[in-house]
């Protein structure tokens, strides 16, 4: 078993994540004009929770197509359209498309080979030592939890509030889908919540019946709620104590449910529009 940030990850994970990161096809968002100049199969096809995560589908303009080839086919277009086609990803803001710089020590100089020398896209091929480069990948995007660090009179003294928040700290989920409210909700003990894509409303209804307004940082059971300018809410949290708080930063497979302290959470999420509320949970 290895450590992902800090956390225990099991070897059914990690070949799942392999699938994740570089699954067999994977979608290029291009405009109708660069898929006819550059003869690229389009496809209605929608990406799975997964590789719509990997790949911020969900950022990319709705207006472009896709084309998914798999790694021979995309290999057999000559270099030119190789190099275009992976900078038409970055323009277009896919996600997946790491530096050359970043990984040539590592992978080796073929990744310069791979489009325009500057950027690249993950397949299989280069997955050859997974539990090496799977850590460095996902650790290098969502920082350490520190979880080990929360000391037992910490866990003991947040058990009534939040009897969930031990079990969960420290973990992946199975897929992509669980999020910040289902975390929050699961910690105080609701059953399921951990492993739902929870919406807004059912979180709001939860945070209505379960909390009052008001709470302070410090102590256990503090949920900290970010809402937007039309206070749609949209990213939650809960205080565990001594300065430590438990989240999970968004839906994505690769984010776990951590623990860091108070003040690099609020650091993290600080977004223009955003305003912070704080709800105590009901003793």
């Amino acid at each position: 078993m290895i450590e992902v940030a800090g956390i225990a990850l099991s070897d059914d994970l990690l070949r799942r994540w392999v699938d994740w990161l570089a699954p067999d096809r994977q979608p290029f968002y291009v405009t109708a004009r660069q898929a006819a100049e550059w003869e690229l199969p389009l496809s209605d096809e929608e990406p799975d929770p997964q590789v719509r995560d990997t790949y911020h589908s969900y950022a990319v303009d709705g207006r472009l197509r896709s084309a998914w080839l798999p790694e021979s086919a995309f290999s057999a277009y000559p270099r030119k359209v190789r190099a275009r086609l992976v900078r038409a990803q970055v323009v277009h803001e896919r996600g997946a498309v790491p530096a050359v710089r970043a990984w040539r020590e590592v992978l080796g100089d073929e990744i310069r080979d791979q489009a325009d020398g500057h950027r690249f896209v993950w397949w299989k091929s280069l997955l050859r030592d997974p539990e090496v480069l799977l850590p460095r990948i996902v650790s290098g995007e969502i920082g350490v939890s520190r979880h080990a660090k929360v000391g037992a009179d910490v866990w003991r003294g947040v058990e009534r509030l939040l009897p969930r928040a031990h079990e969960l700290a420290g973990t992946f989920p199975e897929g992509s889908g669980p999020n910040c409210f289902g975390t929050v909700m699961a910690a105080a003990g609701i059953e399921g919540a951990e492993s739902e894509w929870m919406q807004r409303e059912p979180f709001d209804r939860w945070l209505d019946e379960s909390t009052t307004r008001g709470g302070r940082d410090g102590v256990p059971g503090t949920v900290l709620v970010w809402r937007s300018a039309d206070r749609a809410v949209q990213h939650a949290a809960v205080t565990l104590g001594a300065g430590w708080v438990l989240h999970k930063p968004s839906q994505s497979w690769m984010t776990p449910r951590k623990v860091r302290t108070a003040a690099e959470v609020l650091r993290a999420t600080r977004t223009a529009g955003w305003r912070l509320q704080r709800h105590t949970l009901h003793r």
